[in-house]
């Protein structure tokens, strides 16, 4: 797995993953649970990530759609 994406947005964590998804590249989202632990402050980002061989893709994917890729 690679890193494609980072943040502390769950809205926009989402949007990306959606955007990969409707790509046909699987992903997933790393650090979800996090926030129980840092009582939801948004201290800590959370991580999307692919397959290494989806991750050139992945990275044209969220670029065509005006996102910055890892």
């Amino acid at each position: 797995m690679r890193l494609i994406a980072q943040g502390v947005d769950p809205v926009r964590l989402s949007f990306l993953m959606a955007l990969l998804r409707d790509a046909g590249i699987g992903c997933v989202l790393l650090d979800q649970h996090i926030s129980a632990v840092e009582g939801g402050i948004g201290a800590f980002p959370r991580r999307i990530a692919v397959a290494e061989e989806d991750w050139e893709h992945a990275r044209r994917v969220l670029q065509e759609a005006g996102e910055e890729a890892g």
